[in-house]
């Protein structure tokens, strides 16, 4: 992987009931940006999780988790078996939900919609994108807008700071980020396989919102890695291997006992 960005990974989630850990990985060249309504550019057709892979955290010692530890884990592998599936009417709902705390001024005029390219959408059809990040991935937009609608407010409109002329597309990000985390944290294994998926574990033990909020933490972290970069599309696979560093930094801090703790928790209240 060219570290410019010259290609990405496109990974995507097998069915259901296989054996956790297994994922399907397949090379995506990124093609030329086309500029969509309301967004500057989209990362390639077809692309549904740009994914880093490969860290200092990819030991594998053997960790015992406690009854409260692997009671959280559980609960979130569920959460992430969990397909989005437009024909289930409360998936639809959570995204028109999503749409709504977006764009609270516009009305949607359908579940399938040109408008959707506004917030970052590859095509007017959101439910082709969540293939990489399931129902999950939705649900972690619409923690990060009703948490910290601010900062979801400001990434999604690219507010603040010298944006490039090529911007990333906000929700495939997202769905990105929701992919990275699972991926950084070894969350698809029946236990913890590096020592920052099991500190992670140690958080999500006393706050079951844990992996909702480091999401938070993430995205901005992201962005603000986009805007010290001076990044472009074509560099969107490097910024998320810094970002991902650092996240892995910040977790692995001494003295840290829950996410709150994390240096860039601040970049929440900016």
């Amino acid at each position: 992987m060219d570290d410019r960005g010259g290609s990405f990974v496109a990974v995507r989630r097998i069915s259901q009931g296989l054996e956790r850990g297994n994922v399907y990985h397949s090379s995506s060249t990124s093609s030329s940006a086309e500029a969509v309504a309301g967004s500057a550019a989209w990362l390639g057709r077809g692309l549904s999780c740009v994914c880093v892979q490969g860290s200092h955290g990819d030991a594998r010692p053997s960790f015992d988790l406690t009854p409260a530890q692997e009671e959280g884990l559980q609960r979130l592998q569920s959460r992430m078996d969990v397909a989005y599936d437009s024909s289930i009417p409360h998936h639809q709902e959570a995204l028109k939900d999503l749409w709504k705390l977006a764009f609270p001024e516009e009305e949607l005029h359908g579940i399938v919609s040109e408008q959707w390219k506004e917030m970052g959408w590859q095509g007017k059809d959101p439910s082709t994108d969540f293939r990489g990040g399931g129902f999950i991935s939705l649900e972690n937009l619409l923690y990060f807008a009703r948490s910290f609608p601010k900062s979801f407010q400001d990434l999604l409109r690219k507010q603040v700071g010298d944006r490039s002329v090529w911007e990333y597309p906000f929700a495939v990000a997202g769905i990105n980020i929701t992919f990275m985390l699972i991926q950084m944290l070894g969350l698809e294994a029946v236990k913890p396989q590096s020592i920052v998926g099991e500190t992670f574990l140690r958080f999500l033990s006393v706050n079951e919102s844990a992996f909702d909020l480091l999401y938070c933490i993430a995205f901005k972290l992201m962005d603000q890695q986009w805007l010290s970069m001076h990044a472009s599309y074509m560099e969107f696979n490097t910024v998320m291997k810094s970002t991902r560093r650092q996240l892995e930094r910040e977790i692995m801090v001494k003295d840290i006992t829950g996410i709150e703790d994390m240096p860039s928790y601040s970049l929440l209240s900016q």
